[in-house]
């Protein structure tokens, strides 16, 4: 449903932008009658502050290499991320990673959300949903994911980068949950990101305390903020998830850190604006009912019974922003891979084919022979020869 508004103030658009997204969300899995509604009712202006004021990226071109990645490690909370790609006009690459120019993510897709064959499946699918960076929905997942992002963001650098042109410095931002600070390699992938000194990776914790049982505090107690600092992290908190303004300031901070990732530990509240429902695990996974929203869209100052409503200025608001922010670095950059072309000729060509998924020409061509031996070899000794070959030719 589409609607147009009234010009807004900038805090009043934020707020209408906000909780577009919150709308969207539960009534799709109302639509659906399944799926978890209260995380991104909760992290709504988190996600917003995030893609609409620092996140790299250019909605027209989602493969763009420099891009920023954002990560939804709390898969679960899917309808967030759907979301965002509508409402910023993401657009749809094919399996050749050709743009095609159709929306990744249509209303109607929202609309027909868990159903089958449908773009917005109940968890985010790689290559299924143009815009979804890595699948994701097993707790913690996502961020041990999203340190071997900030690794390639680094490694390409050294690779790629030379004087002048810095071709990649490109940083992660993964948002995740209670449930993956729980899992074991959510601790595996922080201890490394912070013995690597990932400055370009940024977890954003949302700590509501609440679990699809009930309170954190009957499984998980430790002082998540102190066992990051013992990794080697730089830890900020934000006391209110809807404060825009500390959200923008723990941004920054993380985007100033050189030397450590970053962890922003952001409290908030599940099913916010839910009268009854708010802060309990009634609103991790399962629709919130039809009074229910009802009443919630009464607190947003929403129309009750409008559902799947988009704001004219919501989506203008989006496409001012990361619209243009998004596009114009796109832009600058293949400016400078142009350049970059005339001047590193052999790297560029290396460069685009990683980005096509192509091997260089030759790369197979050392691969070693191995002639029947009765003595035999060991197949790790075997590898190792074949994958040293390909290297020499592999950058």
């Amino acid at each position: 449903m589409e609607a147009t508004t009234a010009l807004q103030p900038p805090a009043q658009l934020d707020s209408l932008s906000v909780n577009t997204i919150r709308t969207l969300a539960m009534d799709a899995v109302q639509a659906a009658n399944s799926g978890h509604p209260g995380t991104p009712m909760a992290m709504a202006p988190v996600a917003y502050t995030l893609w609409n004021d620092f996140l790299r990226f250019d909605p027209a071109d989602p493969i763009w290499p420099n891009r920023d990645r954002f990560v939804l490690s709390m898969g679960h909370a899917s309808t967030l991320l759907y979301s965002l790609l509508h409402l910023t006009g993401v657009k749809a690459v094919n399996a050749q990673y050709e743009r095609t120019g159709q929306p990744s993510v249509t209303l109607d897709d929202i609309k027909s959300f868990r159903q089958l064959d449908s773009r917005c499946p109940g968890h985010p699918e790689y290559r299924w949903t143009s815009g979804v960076e890595t699948t994701t929905g097993p707790l913690g997942q996502g961020i041990a994911t999203s340190v071997g992002m900030a690794i390639a963001s680094r490694w390409q650098a050294a690779s790629f980068n030379r004087p002048g042109f810095d071709m990649f410095d490109y940083r992660v931002y993964a948002l995740c949950g209670d449930g993956c600070m729980m899992e074991g390699i959510s601790h595996e992938a922080a201890s490394l990101a912070g013995h690597l000194k990932l400055s370009n990776l940024c977890w954003i914790y949302d700590n509501n305390k609440i679990t699809i049982e009930g309170n954190t505090s009957w499984a998980f107690t430790e002082d998540v903020a102190t066992r990051f600092i013992g990794y080697g992290w730089n830890v900020t908190r934000v006391g209110d998830a809807n404060d825009l303004e500390m959200l923008k300031r723990a941004f920054q901070v993380a985007q100033k850190e050189a030397d450590r990732p970053t962890l922003i530990i952001v409290d908030s509240h599940i099913a916010w604006g839910a009268p009854n429902k708010q802060d309990t695990h009634a609103a991790h996974g399962e629709p919130l009912g039809e009074e229910e929203i009802r009443l919630t869209k009464r607190n947003y100052g929403w129309p009750e019974d409008a559902k799947f409503l988009v704001p004219d200025e919501v989506r203008a608001n989006f496409q001012g922003s990361i619209g243009v922010r998004g596009k114009g670095l796109r832009d600058e950059w293949f400016k400078k891979l142009g350049e970059y072309t005339k001047a590193y000729p052999e790297l560029a060509d290396h460069l685009v084919r990683m980005q096509k998924r192509e091997l260089p020409d030759g790369w197979d061509k050392d691969i070693p022979k191995f002639d029947p031996d009765a003595k035999g070899l060991a197949g790790r000794d075997a590898s190792a020869k074949v994958l040293n070959a390909i290297a020499k030719n592999v950058p």
